[in-house]
């Protein structure tokens, strides 16, 4: 199957229908790739858990832009975290994506992740996949759906997974009983059960 680029419209939705269909489609950089396996969403001002829920700041200013864009955060002073921009301009929603089975650069991944002991430890976390795919606050804005943005989001034309998990969200104190995390079963990439 050819790779085809994920059109806008796909993002332009509800963060909690784009979240499980974006399982199994490729995150693209330019020289390492991996699928995604595990995500989460979250819905601005109709969620305590999104950086949006008290309105626009600096930080948070590329989730209320257009659907399609990454959008890029520091957390604990040491991690980058990427999310994929969701809903219309002026609406801030986004999907985090929490981890990817890796596909390309693998030695790559490794060199930039040493304390990863196995494979399946490389992006089995959003700092983690951010860190061994090289993702960090430069790409905060870019356009996933471009052909010529450093990070993309495509289909390879993979089947959508069989088994998907719809649980709670992870790390979250506000927010946290929503359930808008969605992984697909039994992948080993995912980063906790």
């Amino acid at each position: 199957m050819p790779i085809r680029a994920v059109p806008r419209s796909f993002f332009a939705r509800d963060p909690a229908l784009v979240a499980p269909e974006l399982l199994h489609k490729v995150l693209v950089t330019p020289s390492r790739t991996g699928r995604i396996v595990e995500v989460e969403a979250y819905d601005g001002a109709n969620d305590p858990g999104s950086h949006a829920y008290r309105g626009r700041t600096p930080r948070n200013e590329v989730m209320f832009g257009d659907a399609g864009h990454l959008y890029v955060y520091f957390i604990y002073g040491m991690h980058w975290c990427a999310n994929v921009v969701c809903r219309r301009p002026g609406v801030a929603a986004a999907v985090l994506v929490r981890a990817v089975s890796p596909m390309r650069g693998v030695d790559q991944m490794r060199a930039v992740r040493l304390a990863a002991r196995r494979d399946r430890d490389l992006c089995n976390g959003p700092a983690k996949l951010c860190a061994a795919l090289g993702i960090d606050g430069s790409l905060n804005g870019v356009d996933v759906v471009r052909a010529s943005s450093p990070v993309r989001i495509v289909d390879d034309g993979a089947h959508a997974p069989t088994g998907v998990i719809c649980t709670t969200r992870i790390g979250l104190t506000n927010g946290a009983d929503l359930p808008w995390r969605w992984y697909v079963d039994g992948d080993p990439n995912i980063s906790r059960r």
